[in-house]
C-alpha cells in the first residue's frame, strides 16, 4: 500500500504506532507474559506466603495503590506490602532517632547519680570533720544539719521546696543556738529567741556568709535540678514524638515508593531521593513543626551545662556548705560582744541563768580558743567516679548535632541506600510510575509546607494534636531552664531573691568569691543584674509560738538556760571557740 494511502487512510493507527515504538512500551501480550520470578522471591524472603503471588504478569486493575499497569501482585499482596511499608518507616524513624533517646537516657542517669552522689558526700563530709573534731558533742546534734540536707534532697528530686526558705529556716535555728551558746550565764526564753532570730537580718551575725551560701547553693541546686528535669523531658518527648502512626495517605505514598517497584516486576529498584523526600516530608509534617522549640531547648540546655561549668558549679556549692556554716560561726564568735550589745539593747536584758554571776558582754569575750579551718584534702572528693567538668563536656558533644534533627530527619532516611537512590543517580531510579527521573520539587518543611505535597496529601488545617502538646512542654522546659541560667526558679521566683537570716543580698547575686567570676571576670558583664523592684524580699518566717517584739523585755514566757538547752540543742558545727566557762564543755 502507498505510504501517502495509508497515512491517508490510517492515519491515529500510524501515530499510535509511532508513539509506541519511540517510548519503548511493550506490547500487552510482552507484559502480560514477563516472569514474576524475581518478585515472588522477594516477597518469599520477608517471611510471606507465595500462595497469591501470580508467576508472570496479570492486569492491574485491582490494584488500589501501585499505578494500574500489568504487575506481579495480587490484591492481598498489595496489602501487606502496603503494611510492611508502615513498619519499615516506623522502624527508619526509631532507629534514626535512637541517638537521642540513648543521649538523654542516658546522661540523665549518670548526672542524676552525680547530683545526688554530691549531696550525699557533701553530708557525709560535714559529719566526718566534725565527728573528728568535736566527737559526741556533734553527733548528739547532727539532726540540725540532716534537716538541712533533707531539705537540699527534697528540692533536687523535684519537690516543691524554696532554697531561700530553707536557708533562712537553718540559719534562724543556728542563730538562735549560738546566741545561746554564746551566752551562758543567761537564761532566755522562746519569746526572747524569736526576738534574736528576727532581727538576725539587721544584726548580721553570720556576716555575708549567709547571702553567699545562698546564692552560692541556690543557683547551683537550680541549674543542677533544672538540668535534670530537663533531660528527663527531652528523652520523653522524643519518646511521644517517634511513637508515631502512618494515616492512610502517608502509607500510599510510602508503599508506592518502596514496593510498587517490587509489584512491576522491578524489585533492585528503589525510588528516586526527591521522591522519597516528599513521601518522608509529608509523612513527619509534625514531627518538623517541633524544630523551632525543639532549638531552643536544645540551645538552653546547652547554655545551662556551661553554666555548671562556672559560676554555677554543683561540685563547688556543695562543697561550700561546710566551709561557709564555719566561717559563719566563726563570724559572730568573734564579734559576740557587740552582737549581744546590740540583742540586749532591742530584746531587753536577759535573766541570770540559775547559779551563774551575770557579767558583762565585754567580759564574756575572754579567751577563746582558736577556729578550726580545714584542709583541702577534708572537703568532698568527685561523685560518681567522674567529675563535672567531664559530664558536661560529653552532653555538650552530644547536644550540637541535635539541632535540627527534626527538619532533616527526613533527610536522614532518604540518604540512606536501602530508602532511595543516591541524589546523583536520578536517571535510574523509581519515580512513582516506573524507570525514570523524578520531575516535581520537593516541598518545605512542616504541616503547612505540605499543601503542594504531591506524594502525601496532608490536611494542614488539622494540627495535630500530640505535636501542639509537645511543642508546649518543649516551651516550658526551655523557660525553666532560662530562667534557671539567672539562678532564678520558676516555682519561686519571689522568694529566690529573699534573704537568708544574717545578712541580705548586697551588690550583684553574681558577685561572689568564686574565682573567676567576680566583677572582673570575663563573664560578668553578661550577666542579668539584681532588680530589687522585681523581686521583692519574703518576710521573716512566722513561727507558731508566739513571737516576740523588738525592744520586748525577758519578762515573761517560758524560761530555757543556755546550759540546760547544751544536751539537746547543742550546734553540730561546734567549732565556736566559747569563753572560758564553756570550753571545758567541749573536751
Amino acid at each position: 500500500m502507498d505510504t501517502r494511502l495509508c497515512l491517508s487512510r490510517y492515519p491515529l493507527l500510524v501515530l499510535l504506532c509511532a508513539a509506541c515504538a519511540l517510548s519503548g512500551t511493550r506490547s500487552p501480550v510482552a507484559s502480560a507474559g514477563r516472569s514474576c520470578a524475581d518478585t515472588r522471591q522477594v516477597y518469599s524472603e520477608k517471611g510471606y506466603s507465595t500462595g497469591t503471588a501470580p508467576m508472570t504478569q496479570i492486569s492491574g486493575e485491582h490494584l488500589r495503590l501501585c499505578p494500574q499497569d500489568y504487575t506481579c501482585c495480587s490484591s492481598q499482596m498489595e496489602e501487606t506490602l502496603a503494611l510492611q511499608s508502615e513498619r519499615d518507616f516506623l522502624k527508619a524513624v526509631e532507629e534514626n532517632s535512637q541517638f537521642l533517646l540513648t543521649t538523654f537516657t542516658q546522661r540523665h542517669r549518670r548526672f542524676d547519680e552525680f547530683f545526688r552522689e554530691l549531696i550525699d558526700l557533701s553530708e557525709k563530709s560535714m559529719n566526718q570533720m566534725f565527728t573528728k573534731t568535736y566527737g559526741r558533742l556533734f553527733t548528739q546534734n547532727a539532726h540540725v544539719f540532716q534537716e538541712l540536707f533533707v531539705e537540699l534532697r527534697r528540692y533536687y528530686s523535684g519537690g516543691s521546696v524554696s532554697l531561700s526558705e530553707v536557708l533562712s529556716d537553718f540559719w534562724s535555728r543556728l542563730v538562735e543556738r549560738v546566741f545561746s551558746l554564746v551566752n551562758p550565764q543567761y537564761q532566755f526564753s522562746e519569746d526572747y529567741l524569736e526576738c534574736v532570730s528576727k532581727h538576725a537580718e539587721q544584726l548580721q551575725p553570720f556576716g555575708d556568709v549567709p547571702r553567699k551560701l545562698r546564692v552560692q547553693v541556690s543557683r547551683a541546686f537550680i541549674a543542677a535540678r533544672s538540668l535534670s528535669q530537663a533531660l528527663a523531658t527531652g528523652r520523653d518527648i522524643v519518646n511521644k514524638a517517634t511513637k508515631l502512626t502512618a494515616d492512610s495517605e502517608c502509607v500510599r505514598g510510602l508503599m508506592r515508593q518502596w514496593y510498587c517497584p517490587l509489584c512491576r516486576g522491578m524489585p533492585s529498584l528503589r525510588p528516586c531521593h526527591s521522591l522519597c523526600l516528599n513521601v518522608m516530608k509529608g509523612c513527619l509534617a509534625n514531627q518538623a513543626d517541633l524544630d523551632t522549640e525543639w532549638n531552643n531547648f536544645i540551645d538552653a540546655l546547652y547554655q545551662v551545662s556551661e553554666k555548671l561549668e562556672g559560676p554555677f558549679n554543683m561540685e563547688l556549692a556543695s562543697d561550700s556548705i561546710s566551709v561557709k556554716v564555719s566561717e559563719a560561726i566563726m563570724h559572730m564568735q568573734e564579734n559576740s560582744v557587740s552582737i549581744s550589745t546590740k540583742v540586749f539593747q532591742g530584746c531587753g536584758n536577759p535573766r541570770p541563768a540559775p547559779g551563774r554571776s551575770k557579767r558583762s558582754p565585754k567580759e564574756s569575750g575572754g579567751n577563746r580558743r582558736p577556729f578550726r579551718t580545714y584542709t583541702p584534702e577534708e572537703k568532698p572528693t568527685t561523685a560518681a567516679g567522674t567529675n563535672l567538668d567531664r559530664l558536661v563536656t560529653e552532653l555538650k558533644e552530644r547536644l550540637r548535632p541535635m539541632r535540627g534533627f527534626w527538619v532533616s530527619l527526613p533527610h536522614t532516611i532518604c540518604n540512606d541506600e536501602k530508602m532511595a537512590t543516591d541524589v546523583t543517580n536520578e536517571d535510574r531510579c523509581w519515580n512513582g510510575q516506573t524507570r525514570g527521573r523524578y520531575l516535581p520539587d520537593v516541598t518545605g518543611d512542616g504541616l503547612v509546607s505540605q499543601i503542594n505535597n504531591p506524594e502525601v496529601e496532608v490536611d494542614i488545617a488539622r494540627p495535630d494534636v500530640r505535636t501542639r502538646q509537645l511543642i508546649m512542654e518543649l516551651r516550658v522546659a526551655t523557660n525553666k531552664l532560662r530562667h534557671a541560667q539567672s539562678g532564678q526558679d520558676m516555682d519561686f521566683m519571689d522568694s529566690e531573691e529573699g534573704s537568708g537570716s544574717g545578712g541580705g543580698d548586697h551588690g550583684d547575686r553574681y558577685n561572689d568569691d568564686w574565682p573567676g567570676y567576680g566583677p572582673n571576670s570575663p563573664s560578668y558583664n553578661n550577666k542579668p543584674p539584681l532588680n530589687p523592684a522585681s523581686n521583692p524580699a519574703k518576710p521573716p518566717r512566722i513561727r507558731e509560738r508566739n513571737g516576740s517584739k523588738w525592744n520586748k523585755n525577758n519578762g515573761h514566757g517560758r524560761v530555757r538556760s543556755a546550759s540546760s538547752r547544751l544536751s539537746f540543742s547543742l550546734l553540730p558545727l561546734l567549732s565556736l571557740p566559747f569563753v572560758v566557762n564553756v570550753a571545758p564543755m567541749w573536751r
